[in-house]
């Protein structure tokens, strides 16, 4: 009934934990079902450690938040060495989040993860993240640079790629298209938004950044609206994101298109609330008649 399938591989859901908000994902298998969740994708891995933004770096709105992390990892040597083989143990998919400041930062981690006998099933490339001064971000704003380093990656791997977009573009859907025309299995969508916040009293800005990446429930509709772009213009698949804490939101983001959804802010809050999500996208499934989550894929009707 819930389970998924991208490209060759079967998931127990369609609920995957996003990238940045379950850590390298070997620390939650004690107090959450593993079996609930499709994939883990661990936190974006660069090619040296990076410690991050300095403080303050996280802000929380009256609905959201806005963060400005930075990247913060442990770099692909101690991942390999460290965090791999616990991940390799886990009773569920998992996925590598990788980022870099040049073309060549992505193919050296990415290399270096193959050669380290992992368990992972692929990999999400993270071209959006609007919370770094270098790299990253800027692979994401035009087609023809998305199209290159995809076309790049797809050379060294062939395990699932998967590509993040930002939604801080003009044009997603040309992006999204570009990644596809150059051997990308999915699409990730959306990252968060570009943010700013200030202390109306003192007028100082409340990350040391000025800029964080929003999220949470205020952009759910604008990432429905990205993700319904991109389903009208690309043939692969969609891991739709952005502000999901309900099964009905889940249920509003496969319908434009997604196949699969990632649950982020949520898992802040609290970390187990995924087994919940679950529990009651499985008692709709059942109450509405619908044998397969997957015949909710892109089902909405136009006014």
């Amino acid at each position: 009934m819930l389970k998924t399938k991208l490209k060759d591989i079967e998931f127990n859901s369609p609920l995957i934990t996003a990238s940045g908000t379950y850590g390298y994902g070997d620390e939650f298998d004690t107090f959450v079902d593993l079996k609930k969740i499709g994939c883990i994708i661990t936190k974006s891995i660069t090619i040296e450690e990076r410690k991050g933004n300095p403080s303050p770096r996280i802000y929380e709105s009256n609905s959201g938040m806005i963060n400005s992390i930075g990247l913060t990892n442990i770099g692909v040597e101690n991942f390999c060495k460290i965090k791999l083989p616990k991940l390799n143990n886990i009773d569920t998919n998992f996925m590598i989040s990788i980022a870099g400041s040049k073309i060549q930062d992505y193919l050296d981690v990415l290399s270096k993860i193959e050669k380290s006998n992992g368990k992972q099933i692929g990999y999400e490339i993270n071209i959006s993240c609007p919370n770094v001064k270098q790299g990253g971000m800027e692979f994401g704003l035009n087609k023809e640079s998305t199209e290159k380093l995809t076309s790049e990656l797809r050379k060294i791997t062939n395990k699932l790629l998967i590509i993040k977009l930002s939604p801080n573009v003009t044009n997603i859907e040309e992006i999204g298209l570009s990644a596809e025309n150059a051997g990308a299995d999915a699409i990730s969508a959306v990252n968060t938004f570009s943010g700013l916040a200030i202390d109306y009293k003192t007028g100082n800005m409340l990350l040391s950044t000025k800029y964080g990446g929003v999220s949470g429930p205020p952009i759910k509709p604008l990432a429905l609206a990205k993700i319904h772009k991109l389903y009208n213009k690309i043939n692969i698949p969609i891991i739709g994101m952005g502000g999901i804490i309900s099964f009905k939101d889940i249920v509003e983001f496969i319908r434009v298109g997604s196949s699969m959804v990632q649950i982020g802010t949520l898992n802040y809050r609290n970390p187990s609330e995924i087994n919940n999500l679950y529990d009651n996208l499985k008692s709709f499934l059942i109450k509405e008649k619908i044998a397969s989550i997957s015949e909710l894929i892109g089902n909405y009707n136009d006014n």
